[in-house]
């Protein structure tokens, strides 16, 4: 019920415009937010990649609702790979298709995806498409598959959902086509219909996944992480939850899936001692970098996702 109260919340205008005005709130979010502009990202970036951990930013932002914010959006993105050149930091990026204008026209949000994929393409880097609610799931897929058919961009990797029934059988058909997956819980409140509505659901299909991914990294030759950081190798298994990490980890060896073939991911400002600790036993760590203006969406979902992460909101309500 409490998280289905904040997923509502992340969506509502009012509630949004009412804690945007709070200074506390984003003393708050600045623990998972690198911060309001690109140089800010760039920076934390930085210092993660002092530990040994890569990161990939996100321009925060999603479901644009006019052909010339989705167009906007999309230079944005453009600038993050140039910024990520320039600067030489150990980043790929991440965005969501509602940003670059899938609500608005397929047709100019396939445009917009192709100008960034050779943007990424002509930097030997790599974009990973996130993963957004169930009614589009099958359009963001669509357009993934044809990306990488029509460009020949191997450069370019999805994220599934543990949660939804059907990822599965999208699992199955990716792995055929050695795709690059992020595996993720799912942060969006979604019906009994299309998603397990139990956590140790979501967590044995988590595991089931991350078995699948294993044996096609396995089969695939088992890719590693580039040297540069960039591009990551086929598993990515995004979690702060230390038992899917250790059932991640204990397959991984008995299949002999060399460490450098997995990559962990987690949030900027979450489990940073777990990160460190990976990052040290030889593992590529990856750190999910948010920033930009559009702060109020993503920092309640991460909020309905941890409780402890309402304790540190509420404290700080009561420090400002």
């Amino acid at each position: 019920m409490f998280r289905s109260i904040l997923i509502y919340l992340s969506h509502a205008s009012w509630a949004r415009k009412m804690v945007t005005r709070w200074k506390f709130a984003w003393r708050a979010a600045s623990r998972f937010i690198a911060g309001e502009k690109l140089e800010d990202a760039i920076r934390v970036v930085k210092v993660l990649n002092t530990k040994g951990i890569n990161a990939t930013l996100d321009h925060l932002g999603e479901h644009t609702t006019s052909v010339e914010n989705a167009r906007q959006a999309t230079e944005d993105i453009l600038a993050m790979f140039d910024a990520i050149q320039e600067s030489g930091v150990r980043s790929n990026v991440s965005i969501k298709l509602t940003q670059i204008g899938l609500a608005v026209d397929e047709r100019i949000c396939e445009e917009n995806l192709m100008r960034i994929l050779e943007k990424s393409k002509g930097y030997n880097s790599f974009l990973r498409i996130d993963i957004e609610e169930a009614a589009v799931v099958d359009k963001t897929l669509a357009l993934f598959k044809k990306a990488r058919q029509t460009c020949g961009c191997e450069n370019v990797g999805q994220a599934i959902q543990a949660y939804l029934y059907r990822s599965k059988d999208d699992i199955d058909i990716l792995m055929k086509e050695q795709a690059r997956i992020r595996l993720c819980k799912g942060a969006y409140k979604e019906s009994e219909e299309v998603a397990y509505p139990q956590k140790a659901d979501v967590d044995a299909s988590f595991d089931r996944l991350t078995m699948m991914l294993v044996d096609g990294s396995i089969a695939a030759g088992m890719p590693a992480l580039s040297e540069d950081g960039r591009v990551p190798p086929i598993p990515a298994i995004a979690s702060h939850d230390e038992k899917r990490i250790s059932f991640a980890k204990q397959y991984a060896a008995e299949k002999k899936l060399v460490k450098n073939a997995i990559e962990f991911q987690m949030l900027n400002g979450i489990r940073r001692d777990l990160q460190e600790q990976l990052a040290a036993e030889g593992y590529p760590v990856r750190v999910y970098v948010p920033y930009g203006t559009e702060w109020y969406p993503y920092y309640v979902r991460r909020l309905a996702e941890r409780p402890a992460n309402v304790w540190f909101f509420v404290s700080n309500f009561f420090r400002k």
